[in-house]
């Protein structure tokens, strides 16, 4: 008979990894679509099969799958209460836009996940190209191994599909770790929601997230960004707007590179981009045109409000703006490709969000 602890095994971290608890980890994968205890590896066919042929089962015989086109893979169901704690994934970069994320908590209804996102834009790569992240709840490492360490509880289910809108079928390797575990009441549900303004209008503001309701926290933003103008473009404040607000928001920052941590232009050694990957906040991807056809500079940036939730009681809506310089000295509102993704907790029933992902409009070009 085992013994009962008080720990459930959530929020992990040095300051408890030596405590125990009853939590029970478990694992999904393609050798366990289930993760079912004692039945990973069983799998007798499979994407692995032919180079195991001479080994037999237990000889990683089903390492991935394949996602026809336009048909949805369902990647994990499980049975709570517990919580996702991992995810690792790993596919080729011409299908980041094409696979489409998605996650129902408690039995939410088809057509209004908690999370509904690009699979790069989701793990910070928006522009397909491979590029190193080594932050807290998310690290991309060579060659592009996606990984996701955002806590994700559920109390009667969760379940994660990938949608694949291409043409082509997507080779998908995963790892979903969770654990089944008690979820205490005051426990929120993760969110996370992609948008894409291309171009901005003219004097126009980008909107990163709107139409949220309940009560909840803000914990992390990502924006691919790609200027359309000469000069410095990140003169614009990102805003937010909770609870009431109309006009004006609550909380305003004094510059994109001030938001995601940095300052002057991110402009050192002078005369160049200064990339960085920390813990909380980065710019951690810069492409640089090449004279021919890779002709705008882009960007990817990061910024996780870990210590520092933004915390709202009823609404939350959040805006950036693009601004550069006119050569007179005066502000120039830009009009560029600015992709983005929210990431925020909340109780649930969340606002029905209708998102329709097209193909075209999803393409990095």
């Amino acid at each position: 008979m085992s013994e009962e602890y008080s720990f459930n095994g959530l929020g992990m971290g040095l300051g408890n990894l030596a405590r125990l608890s009853n939590a029970r980890s478990r694992s999904i994968s393609a050798e366990n679509f289930t993760g079912e205890k004692g039945r990973g590896g069983m799998a007798t066919e499979g994407f692995g099969a032919a180079a195991a042929r001479g080994l037999g089962q237990g000889w990683k015989v089903s390492p991935a799958v394949k996602i026809q086109p336009h048909s949805t893979f369902t990647m994990a169901e499980i049975a709570g209460p517990g919580a996702i704690q991992h995810i690792w994934l790993t596919t080729s970069p011409d299908k980041w836009r094409k696979l489409i994320l998605r996650a129902y908590w408690d039995g939410e209804e088809i057509g209004n996940p908690s999370i509904e996102c690009p699979l790069g834009d989701f793990f910070a790569n928006g522009w397909c190209e491979r590029s190193n992240l080594n932050s807290l709840p998310v690290a991309v490492n060579p060659a592009g191994g996606m990984n996701s360490y955002w806590e994700m509880p559920f109390r009667k289910s969760a379940r994660w599909t990938v949608e694949n809108l291409g043409d082509d079928e997507a080779i998908l390797y995963y790892q979903v770790d969770y654990v089944l575990t008690d979820v205490p009441a005051d426990a929120a549900y993760f969110h996370a929601r992609w948008q894409r303004t291309n171009p901005l209008p003219y004097m126009g503001v980008c909107t990163l997230l709107d139409n949220v309701r309940g009560k909840g926290h803000y914990v992390g933003t990502y924006l691919a960004w790609q200027v359309n103008n000469r000069g410095w473009w990140g003169e614009g404040e990102i805003k937010f707007y909770m609870d009431g607000d109309t006009d004006f928001p609550t909380i305003c920052g004094t510059g994109t590179e001030d938001y995601f941590g940095g300052a002057w232009n991110w402009e050192h050694p002078r005369g160049e981009y200064g990339m960085y990957s920390t813990p909380f906040l980065g710019l951690h991807q810069v492409i640089k045109p090449d004279g021919l056809y890779n002709s705008q500079q882009r960007f990817g940036m990061y910024r996780w409000h870990i210590p520092d939730p933004i915390r709202f009681e009823e609404e939350l809506r959040v805006t950036i703006q693009g601004l550069g310089w006119r050569r007179d000295g005066r502000y120039l509102p830009l009009q560029d490709d600015i992709a983005s993704v929210a990431y925020w907790y909340q109780r649930e029933p969340h606002a029905l969000h209708q998102t329709t992902f097209n193909p075209d409009e999803l393409e990095v070009i």
